[in-house]
């Protein structure tokens, strides 16, 4: 059985893990936030207790836009430390050229689409969700942003060998699957398309 450490777990687990949830895989849970009982507590930017080349897989939805531009290389410098040489990383993360596109047509307040949280708006994509943040979970609140240009030129920069992905501009999010090492156009789609939403297929 292969192992994924589920980034910024959250309350979830792989059940809601595009590709991971199916048997093959085993779930490790690694948050910051102590509330949310996480295998292996810890921050994007500092992973110390995940061991090196421990790992099959990095699995990150929805929680680099939660540190500062000048960290993304640091936490992707530590998903890269933490996986096997033939190790993957899948992520997703809100698509701001989307988002922007709302904004521009004055939608800022509009919501865009009704989540498990409730309705969505672009400026809850681009700051972190204003129930949470007033809540007092001020680790909701968006401290960056991404375009898929930028996300995957962040992967090459950390010297990820092969990038696969794609925008969903209707769902306002990217999605992109990084490997350590080359492999050839049918051996990235064939390992890709389990972790990726029918539209990028």
């Amino acid at each position: 059985m292969k192992t994924f450490l589920h980034v910024g777990c959250g309350s979830q687990n792989n059940s809601s893990c595009l590709g991971f949830n199916n048997d093959n895989w085993k779930e490790i849970r690694f948050d910051i936030d102590k509330n949310v009982k996480p295998d292996i507590e810890g921050t994007l930017t500092d992973m110390k207790l995940v061991e090196t080349a421990s790992v099959d897989a990095v699995y990150s939805s929805h929680n680099i836009d939660h540190i500062y531009p000048h960290e993304v290389p640091i936490a992707l410098k530590e998903f890269y430390r933490v996986l096997k040489e033939d190790g993957i990383v899948v992520i997703t993360c809100p698509d701001l050229q989307s988002v922007c596109e709302a904004v521009i047509q004055d939608k800022l307040l509009e919501p865009l689409y009704e989540s498990d949280i409730g309705p969505i708006s672009p400026i809850d994509i681009l700051y972190g969700h204003r129930g949470f943040i007033a809540g007092g979970n001020e680790f909701m609140a968006h401290k960056g942003g991404f375009t898929y240009s930028v996300l995957n030129y962040a992967f090459y920069e950390a010297g990820f060998n092969v990038r696969y992905g794609g925008r969903r501009p209707q769902a306002w999010d990217l999605f992109l699957v990084a490997f350590k090492q080359k492999k050839s156009e049918e051996e990235i789609k064939k390992i890709a398309m389990p972790f990726l939403p029918k539209e990028l297929h």
